[in-house]
């Protein structure tokens, strides 16, 4: 512990005497050290592996818990599968290891909605990833068949939400994009290949309804589920339903970047570059997103630094996909800004308590999780980290 909060105190010191040098000075292998030894120290005080930290109430210092089933159950695990992945700790493994376990659960229930994805690949995935546990790929297959009990062929598209039939007949929101991974490593590691088609299907009537002529996207698409014709675009966590909701154009740009990467398709490349360069260009001037570009509000609206960290980790993805260096370049500095100024003092947490990153929105029509830590982000933010740290050590080793 007294090494945590020596190193943590450095790092603030350092972070408030040169923030003028921050894009300098910013160093991805102390702040990934930084971040596991945080991850660390707050998995000594954890006792409950099945229960998983989500979000850190205005004022507290702690983590607040959710059971297994609650959509962010994975993200937990996940953060502790990259800090593991950084340091080779196996002390942390091991820990991954007994998070990981309790989701086992969810692959051999009926699916209850689509976040099945974010749920086990998250922590299943990123397990069989670094381990080659043959029996994290029986989760991960089961997983996917689930999932895939969800799709409807009439729309071409899962259903995201079962709960909300009753209003929709057929929902699919943006943020089941970042699902569609799980099926795509299905199909080509033993599963169905039924599961790819399933998979590029719904990424293609995503693509086709859901993202806006104005290079936005909807929160949801609305559909009749007997005719599969498109209804009506929603929005429950932007501000309106034509808005522009930060995390939601966060998870196309991501989304759409890994089923380029799945299925080769250009349009599904073009729409996260479409995306992408929309979300740059609304950029507010100090490079983080507000929860909602459109909100009235601005300047005294909350900001999404959750939207920030997946938005790095889809602009680095989608600078590994483009061909023109020039775009390659573009991408990779915006994720690399995002990373930088996430991980300066006003959005790292130090030691103000157990999250790493500060100031992220969840859902902000129902006033829940307004600027607070939010899991998610946290993973989201060790993934982006491990993907810079990956391409600094790729150029260093390009220049000898």
């Amino acid at each position: 512990m007294t090494r945590l909060f020596i190193f943590l105190s450095v790092f603030i010191i350092v972070s408030c005497s040169q923030e003028k040098k921050e894009t300098a000075t910013f160093n991805s292998a102390k702040t990934l050290e930084l971040s596991v030894d945080k991850t660390k120290h707050t998995l000594s005080v954890l006792h409950e592996k099945d229960s998983f930290p989500r979000n850190i109430p205005e004022g507290k210092k702690d983590w607040e818990f959710v059971g297994v089933n609650d959509w962010c159950s994975g993200f937990w695990p996940g953060v502790l599968w990259y800090a593991y992945e950084s340091s080779g700790d196996i002390a942390i493994k091991e820990q991954a290891e007994k998070f990981t376990a309790p989701i086992r659960k969810i692959a051999f229930s009926p699916a209850q909605n689509h976040d099945i994805g974010f749920m086990v690949y998250c922590s299943y995935g990123n397990g069989y990833r670094l381990t080659g546990n043959e029996d994290y790929k029986k989760v991960l297959l089961s997983a996917a068949d689930t999932l895939a009990t969800l799709f409807n062929p009439k729309v071409g598209s899962i259903l995201s939400w079962p709960e909300k039939k009753a209003e929709y007949s057929h929902n699919t929101i943006i943020d089941n994009m970042m699902n569609l991974e799980l099926l795509f490593w299905a199909a080509k590691n033993g599963g169905d290949k039924k599961l790819y088609e399933i998979a590029e299907s719904h990424a293609d009537v995503t693509m086709k309804y859901i993202v806006r002529k104005d290079s936005a996207v909807y929160h949801l698409g609305e559909f009749n589920d007997e005719t599969g014709a498109f209804v009506k675009g929603h929005t429950h966590q932007g501000y309106a339903d034509e808005s522009m909701w930060a995390r939601g154009q966060t998870w196309g740009i991501y989304g759409f970047a890994i089923a380029n990467r799945e299925t080769g398709r250009e349009d599904f490349l073009n729409t996260s570059i479409k995306l992408a360069d929309h979300f740059i260009n609304r950029l507010p001037e100090d490079g983080i997103p507000f929860w909602d570009f459109d909100d009235p509000k601005i300047p005294n609206s909350p900001k999404d630094a959750s939207a920030a960290a997946v938005a790095a980790c889809g602009m680095f993805e989608l600078a590994n996909l483009v061909k023109d260096e020039k775009l390659k370049e573009k991408y990779n500095t915006a994720a690399t800004n995002f990373v930088r100024i996430l991980s300066s003092k006003e959005y790292f947490s130090g030691a103000t308590n157990q999250a790493l990153l500060l100031h992220s929105t969840g859902h902000h029509p129902k006033n829940s999780e307004i600027d607070v830590p939010i899991v998610y982000a946290d993973y989201y933010y060790m993934e982006a980290l491990l993907r810079l740290k990956k391409l600094e050590d790729q150029a260093q080793v390009a220049v000898k």
